[in-house]
């Protein structure tokens, strides 16, 4: 039997919709990141990018099991002396929830360019709504456990 490999110009994207609420973050933030580099669909090529689009929604129902919530601590640096800064998973949840579901996509995809190009195909949202109706986005029929 013989193999194909996709090419950049053949990609055919489709909009997928994660709903977080009351799910892990890691297990969703794996599922969209899966979907984003196109490892569902039976054309996976491994150095061309073809995943697709998704949106997640009700990052601030989303869940962290275990102790995270409390003894996460997300860092980042200004790039001056004495600048760097941190923040609970706690504060993050409760102000920008939808910051740490992005930082932890972001973890899951590979350093390199498809990886960022993948990165910009996310959209995340704290609630129930997006502004991605025109692209007439479809839930996402797989289980997230």
């Amino acid at each position: 039997m013989k193999s194909t490999m996709e090419k950049a110009g053949q990609v055919q994207r489709k909009w997928y919709v994660l709903d977080a609420a009351g799910k892990s973050v890691g297990r969703v933030a794996a599922a969209a990141a899966s979907i984003l580099r196109g490892k569902t669909k039976p054309t996976y090529t491994p150095h061309v990018d073809c995943g697709d689009y998704v949106i997640i929604l009700n990052c601030d129902k989303a869940v962290f099991t275990g102790k995270k919530l409390d003894e996460k601590i997300y860092y980042r640096h200004s790039g001056w002396v004495g600048g760097l800064k941190a923040v609970s998973a706690k504060e993050m949840m409760a102000k920008r929830s939808d910051r740490a579901m992005y930082m932890a996509v972001k973890g899951m995809l590979p350093d390199t360019t498809i990886g960022r190009s993948a990165l910009t195909r996310l959209k995340v949202y704290k609630g129930a709504e997006h502004r991605q109706q025109a692209q007439k986005p479809e839930a996402w029929t797989q289980e997230i456990k």
